[in-house]
């Protein structure tokens, strides 16, 4: 039986939620929360994983508590244990130090096969954490992988897509995948999974529980290399009508439009 993590992400519904232009912050409390789509896939690529050659699923957060409710969501659609990493200290991290608290989680957590997440976030899109994890861990990764050809006992086939070509390829384990988009269809979950979910235990780790772990110079705020000095929302431009009673003025007017703009 394959032990799995997948790392999963409480994030805003990114269709609904507003920018504050001048703080330069997302609104997250504008939108509700979510699982971030691109671990939705991720979670659904371990359940088939799971359904074909048997496996435990550990659905892995950081986040406040209120990411508890996300972790419940991935319990109704497959997981069968949920870890949400909690502490004051852990906030204001950036990905390095996101990853440093997640691959010690992972250390505790025990022995595991495959590490899947999701290619990015839809709330940061570095696409950054992963790789990151997997080099703390030592071990190796496969990102924008879009099909899972084949999983054995001791081995896994995928096919990652780049730029400039799709490569098949085949790793032992322990191993960190990336998934994109194309790799399935995440189901939804039944209101009988949903439902017993509701009642199914999330554990919570805070600081102390990851001690012997972690180094906590090395998450939250303090351990953040980088920081965010400013974010620009670009203002959307809406587009200028003007309206010609006689067609032979509006002509003109696009003549002289197009001539100032050196198209003529």
């Amino acid at each position: 039986m394959l032990k799995i993590i997948v790392l999963i992400k409480q994030v805003p519904d990114i269709e609904r939620v507003r920018f504050d232009v001048e703080t330069g912050r997302i609104d997250r409390s504008s939108a509700p929360a979510e699982i971030n789509p691109f671990d939705l896939n991720a979670l659904e690529a371990a359940v088939q994983i799971k359904e074909k050659v048997g496996g435990f699923i550990t659905a892995l957060s950081m986040g406040p508590m209120q990411a508890l409710s996300s972790l419940r969501d991935a319990m109704a659609r497959g997981a069968d244990d949920a870890i949400l990493l909690e502490d004051r200290r852990f906030a204001g991290a950036d990905t390095l130090a996101t990853s440093n608290t997640l691959a010690a989680a992972i250390r505790k957590i025990g022995p595991y096969d495959i590490i899947l997440c999701g290619e990015k976030t839809v709330d940061g899109d570095t696409g950054q954490v992963g790789a990151e994890v997997a080099q703390l861990l030592e071990i190796p990764h496969v990102y924008y992988v879009s099909r899972i050809v084949n999983v054995s006992g001791n081995s896994i086939t995928v096919v990652s897509e780049t730029e400039d070509a799709s490569y098949v390829l085949e790793t032992g384990f322990p191993v960190l995948v990336s998934v994109t988009r194309d790799v399935n269809k995440p189901r939804l979950p039944t209101l009988k999974s949903k439902m017993k979910a509701m009642k199914s235990e999330v554990k919570i780790w805070h600081a102390e529980d990851l001690s012997g772990f972690l180094d906590l110079d090395k998450a939250g705020y303090a351990g953040s290399p980088t920081w965010v000095h400013k974010v620009v929302v670009q203002r959307e431009k809406t587009r200028q009508v003007r309206i010609y009673r006689q067609v032979e003025d509006g002509i003109q007017e696009l003549m002289r439009l197009l001539e100032s703009k050196g198209l003529i």
